[in-house]
């Protein structure tokens, strides 16, 4: 039988039918089912594809055998986890994953982190897939070789001894006014605060007033400290990546455009009033007066524009970072009340009783315990677990692998804190381990990478440690405190960085004598 797929009357019955009924046109569907099967095998093609590439990328790195279609461990990082993240590094000093086919190798080995670090031929900082955008492209941080070295060496200056001296008054009188304000908050109102964000603002105002002194009112620091919530929501590993309205990354770029509209400002306002003779009073006077120096060697000339997007990357380098280590650095001396006793002796000593003396580089020399307590408390929960690259090209990291370029790769920082041949019973908290010259602490300076290694390790690290010493010691002077413990209290949120996971909750009350 002829089942032709015209499907019409034979011939014997032609004539006017006594009714009619539509008749299904079995060409038309064919040439459907037609159309999707080849759908259907380019889809099933395509899958088996990014499943080869994936295998063919990985090779014999720990890591799952095959990769959930297209989204891959999206819905991990879309909720992190420090636990998630220490098993995924004890899984191998390199292992895989992919997320959205972006392929990503995890190093989390001294050794392979530090190779990381210091290969700029070979991988470059990408921070997390959004940051150009973010940050924009032209900023500085983008820089690779020679002209990232020559543009580094000219911030250089900004963060010498000199420098810090002028910036410490700044630090301690906001700081004095935002620990003033949380006890009038605790004293009208007895109950443990949680003091996640109003660190932050601390360390905004701070950052700000180091940065951009008096140029920078306190309605726009304000404004700032408001918007940069919505960079710090941005930095997940893997984001949307068009910044279309009401996206994380969309927020982020107008909570920069906002940040870099009072930086200009500030930056034209400096220039002015070191054009007229005035003395440096924060870190942008001294760079407009570092650049008129005769004996200054480098670029000399810096638009507004330039000068703000240098400061925006140094408050981004500053803001998340540090004041996890501040809230830390609260919560890790409330929970250690021996430490505390002895941060609070040494503080004492060198005041010699007057509280209200201003701070001096010089004192902070003297408080070695608090520097020691502090150090370790950054490498018990540094405040960056890791900072990803991207593989500019095939990367030979070992003899036997090579990571593909354009993959990210990151290296992670937990592991060498807590490396126990290094730092025996390293989940202990023990500042003491930092004030013997000779023990393992201080022998390997190569695992405390609390700030990096490399071309790119952080150039403010002497501000950091000093401001977050600071703030520690005025708090002493100014007030005790004691850690509201909830179930809560061990777990850690990850966003760009790591907080507590109730935002450490404090009893705070005016200290007595």
């Amino acid at each position: 039988m002829d089942r032709s797929a015209s499907a019409s009357i034979p011939s014997s019955t032609a004539g006017a039918p006594l009714y009619s009924f539509p008749i299904p046109s079995f060409s038309l569907q064919g040439k459907n089912l037609s159309s999707l099967f080849t759908a259907l095998v380019i889809i099933v093609s395509l899958l088996v594809l990014e499943q080869a590439v994936y295998r063919y990328k990985k090779k014999h790195l720990p890591g799952a055998k095959w990769t959930i279609p297209l989204i891959g461990k999206f819905a991990d990082s879309m909720s992190p986890s420090l636990e998630g993240y220490i098993k995924q590094w004890n899984s191998g000093d390199l292992s895989a994953v992919s997320v959205f086919n972006i392929f990503i190798v995890m190093a989390s080995s001294n050794e392979y982190a530090r190779k990381i670090l210091n290969s700029p031929t070979y991988a470059e900082p990408c921070l997390v897939h959004s940051m150009k955008q973010i940050l924009r492209a032209d900023n500085w941080v983008f820089l690779a070789g020679k002209a990232h070295v020559d543009y580094r060496r000219g911030l250089n200056a900004l963060f010498t001894r000199k420098a810090l001296g002028i910036y410490i008054d700044i630090q301690e009188s906001i700081c004095r006014k935002h620990l003033s304000r949380w006890l009038a908050t605790t004293e009208k109102t007895p109950a443990p605060i949680p003091i996640m964000m109003i660190a932050r603002h601390l360390n905004m105002e701070t950052s700000l007033g180091v940065f951009c002194g008096p140029y920078i009112p306190e309605e726009a620091a304000n404004e700032i400290n408001t918007k940069y919530w919505d960079i710090t929501l941005s930095l997940e590993l893997v984001n949307f990546p068009l910044a279309l309205p009401g996206t994380k990354v969309y927020k982020a770029i107008q909570a920069r455009k906002v940040a870099m509209y009072w930086l200009e400002q500030a930056a034209h306002k400096s220039k002015i009033a070191m054009a007229e003779g005035g003395e440096p009073a924060c870190m942008l006077d001294e760079w407009v007066t570092t650049l008129k120096d005769p004996n200054y060697k480098g670029r000399r000339e810096f638009s507004d524009l330039e000068m703000a997007m240098v400061i925006f990357s140094f408050l981004f380098a500053s803001q998340d970072a540090m004041s996890s280590g501040l809230i830390y650095g609260f919560q890790h001396l409330a929970d250690h009340p021996e430490v505390y006793s002895k941060v609070k002796e040494e503080q004492d000593r060198v005041r010699q009783g007057n509280f209200s003396k201003p701070l001096t580089l010089e004192m902070l020399d003297q408080m070695t315990y608090l520097q020691a307590a502090v150090k370790e408390s950054m490498r018990v929960m540094p405040p960056v677990l890791m900072v990803p690259y991207k593989a500019t090209r095939a990367f030979p990291i070992t003899d036997n692998y090579n990571v593909p370029a354009g993959s990210m790769i990151i290296p992670s920082f937990y592991n060498s804190l807590h490396d126990p041949e290094v730092y025996p019973d390293p989940k202990s908290f023990l500042p003491e381990r930092w004030l013997d010259p000779e023990g393992s602490a201080n022998a390997n300076p190569k695992n405390y990478l609390v700030f990096g290694a490399g071309p790119h390790r952080c150039i403010g690290l002497e501000y950091a440690q000093t401001n977050i010493c600071l703030v520690l010691a005025t708090a002493i002077a100014m007030m005790d405190w004691e850690h509201d413990v909830t179930p809560k209290s061990k777990l850690v949120e990850i966003i760009a960085t790591v907080f507590p996971k109730d935002g450490c909750r404090l009893f705070l009350k005016r200290r007595a004598d």
